[in-house]
């Protein structure tokens, strides 16, 4: 029964010709298209703004990360800058030590070549030193020529001595200075390879820090991909969306033309409910999902300042402005029924005034979240909201 006078009401109301049912069947399949693809539009801006959350996350890591290769590569070129100075300087040691290793060698000869000749000569003198003397005598041909042969000997023997003596002290100090290259070598050498062993290290903690920077920038980059595509996707699901949108208002603008003559226009009659029409107006959207969202009423398209009038009597519970409802009135009817009729240009009641069916509580206008002038009007039970077709 209560289909029949929904069927019967609706009748009623949309008198407009028969091809506007088909219309309004276009309609509803656009717009249920409209709504699925604004839908996919918030689920692909929700992940666009994960992504891009995620990008400047790792674009932050990626820029620390950097910070860390700086200082890592700084110490790497300060290590390696400190290893070719000591590198030179151990090959330095190394040549030093060579020669110094060629000039130990060329005195030790030259010292065992002066003592060899020392050696033989003091053998010599001992051997030859009683005749050699009375030679000497005999055959010097006075005093002063004796002594000058005496002393040319003995100065032959300190010579050879003395010879011996400095080559023997230079092969010395040399070993001693050779000793000295030595040890500074083997030092430095040491140092040397410290050295290397830290740079090695650091090389080895630069690398993984690039590797990670790299790791890094390729997920960013497959992510900045990926964010591409779903921007390409976003944009054209969007012009997707306003194609839609103007053949949705075009059939819409066809659905309003065929029921502006004046059959299409709800009459001042009573329903079997008790309730009226709250305008005259059209009937351009009816109760349920519309646009990805519950819609909570219908909405009766009429001129600004068109009145409208209260379905039933009651008590005005509100009368003021509520967010997207904009200048909103709302109806108490006893056992648990309300009505509520919004975007109006200006309210004519106030709060706890009483109301009789058909009169006037307001004007139809376009406030709050509204594209054109209309009263959305509103029945609900005990606060759930209904379709109110079933009560017109």
């Amino acid at each position: 029964m209560g289909r029949l006078l929904l069927i019967a009401c609706a009748a009623l109301v949309l008198s407009a010709p028969a091809w506007a049912d088909n219309m309004g069947d276009r309609k509803r399949a656009l717009d249920n298209r409209i709504a699925a693809l604004q839908g996919r539009i918030q689920a692909t801006n929700a992940k666009e703004a994960v992504l891009t959350d995620e990008i400047e996350a790792v674009t932050g890591r990626i820029r620390a990360l950097q910070d860390d290769v700086d200082r890592a590569q700084a110490r790497v070129t300060t290590l390696e800058n400190e290893l070719v100075v000591y590198k030179n300087r151990l090959a330095r040691l190394s040549l030093v030590l060579e020669l110094q290793t060629q000039q130990l060698k060329l005195l030790t000869a030259q010292h065992e070549v002066a003592q060899r000749r020392l050696d033989e000569r003091l053998v010599a003198i001992y051997q030859a030193e009683s005749p050699d003397a009375v030679e000497v005598l005999l055959t010097a041909e006075s005093l002063a020529e004796v002594l000058d042969r005496l002393d040319y000997i003995q100065d032959v023997g300190r010579q050879d001595k003395q010879i011996a003596a400095r080559v023997r002290a230079a092969k010395l100090a040399m070993r001693r200075t050779r000793a000295r290259t030595a040890a500074t070598r083997k030092q430095v050498a040491a140092t040397t390879a410290a050295v290397e062993a830290r740079t090695n290290e650091q090389r080895v903690v630069r690398d993984r820090l690039v590797a990670g920077q790299n790791a890094l920038a390729s997920a960013r980059a497959d992510k900045r991909e990926t964010l591409g595509s779903l921007r390409s996707r976003e944009a054209k699901d969007r012009k997707n969306v306003e194609n839609l949108q103007r053949e949705s208002a075009e059939i819409g603008a066809r659905i309003r033309a065929a029921q502006s003559s004046p059959s299409a226009v709800p009459l001042r009659t009573r329903s079997s409910s008790g309730f009226i029409w709250p305008t005259s107006g059209t009937l351009t959207s009816g109760f349920g999902w519309r646009w990805g969202r519950m819609h909570e009423g219908i909405d009766i398209a009429a001129p600004t300042g068109t009145p409208i009038a209260a379905a039933a009597s009651g008590t005005v519970i509100y009368a003021g402005w509520m967010g997207g409802y904009g200048n909103l009135v709302v109806i108490d009817h006893g056992g648990g029924l309300a009505t509520a009729y919004g975007h109006q240009s200006s309210i004519g009641t106030g709060v706890g005034a009483q109301v009789s069916q058909g009169q006037t509580i307001g004007y139809v206008g376009s406030t709050g979240h509204s594209t054109g002038p209309h009263v959305h009007f509103e029945v609900r039970v005990n606060g759930v909201p209904v379709d109110p077709l079933g009560y017109l």
